[in-house]
């Protein structure tokens, strides 16, 4: 078994080497009969690797971009084949030689491969410049370990400080994705102590430690789970604007990078007619008040009134 498993890791080493190899030389180099060969590719095969038959003369090949480096191991993948070596140390009498070595170049590319990636987290983790809160006595984000956590689905164990509450607590998370929003970072995923999905502020981490546990991502949708969401706060509502911008910023308006997908109709004046649903209304209403007078609400109606309410307040600040 352990003779046939290293046959066929060298098939696949000599068809990634020199596609169009034929059978004959596959024969030849992994010293078989072409019979073995043609049953070691129905095997490989059956385990959806993507080697293919290009016609008489014209040999075998991967199809795809299929390549066996670099190796896409799971860490637990990784502790499994590490195994390996015990295992076969059992009947070592009956191993060949070349075992070793080529179970040895495995997992020098599965390390050097982790290597890599490391160091390509490491560096975008520097070249991401994050702003550091005014209350903050620590400068550290911990972006390092999250990307780190996101792209290998470990799990974090957190100290977190939630401003809205003032308090400070103890959390696991499934990292899923990282969002960046108005210059800051945030984490969506799933909360242990919540036992739901949550927006969590980069800044706002104390401590984070990856676990073993690992966890799988596959059934959360992040463009539903942020559906008419303005910007990252999310809301029960559904809350349509409907919302006039004059002609001197329309052009303006049009260049806006939105997270939503407004519906935006040219008027005879010039003007623009910007038409939005969102689940919550703070942010908008923030972005709209960087355009001043040159933005007016036409509806909800009862907007037009926060609106005013805010002017009011405003003009009494100021007034001499």
């Amino acid at each position: 078994m352990t003779e046939r498993l290293i046959r066929l890791m060298r098939i696949i080493n000599l068809i990634q080497s020199k596609p169009g190899i034929l059978a004959r030389e596959l024969a030849e180099r992994c010293e078989t009969t072409e019979r073995t060969v043609y049953r070691d590719l129905d095997t490989l095969s059956a385990m959806k690797i993507p080697i293919s038959n290009f016609g008489h003369g014209k040999g075998y090949a991967f199809i795809s971009n299929f390549s066996m480096y670099p190796l896409d191991w799971t860490d637990q993948e990784a502790v499994a084949f590490s195994m390996l070596t015990s295992v076969v140390e059992q009947s070592k009498s009956l191993v060949p030689d070349d075992f070793y070595s080529a179970y040895e170049k495995v997992m020098a590319a599965h390390r050097k491969e982790k290597s890599k990636r490391a160091d390509i987290v490491q560096h975008v983790a520097e070249v991401i410049q994050m702003g550091t809160p005014a209350y903050s006595e620590n400068g550290s984000t911990f972006l390092y370990d999250i990307i780190q956590a996101t792209l290998s689905e470990q799990t974090i164990r957190t100290v977190y400080y939630t401003q809205s509450r003032d308090k400070v607590s103890h959390r696991d998370i499934d990292p899923y994705y990282l969002v960046p929003r108005d210059h800051r970072f945030y984490l969506i995923g799933f909360c242990h102590l919540a036992e739901d999905i949550r927006t969590f502020r980069i800044s706002r981490f104390r401590e984070v430690v990856l676990l073993d546990q690992t966890f799988d991502k596959s059934d959360f949708n992040l463009k539903a789970y942020l559906k008419n969401t303005w910007s990252i706060e999310r809301g029960e509502n559904q809350i349509h604007f409907k919302i006039s911008f004059h002609k001197d910023v329309a052009r303006y308006v049009k260049e806006e990078e939105l997270f939503v997908k407004p519906r935006m109709t040219d008027q005879k004046d010039g003007s623009l007619l910007f038409e939005v649903t969102v689940n919550h209304d703070r942010e908008l209403l923030n972005w709209l008040s960087q355009y001043g007078p040159d933005a007016e609400i036409l509806e909800p109606k009862s907007y037009r009134e926060v609106m005013r309410e805010k002017l009011d307040r405003w003009r009494k600040m100021y007034q001499l």
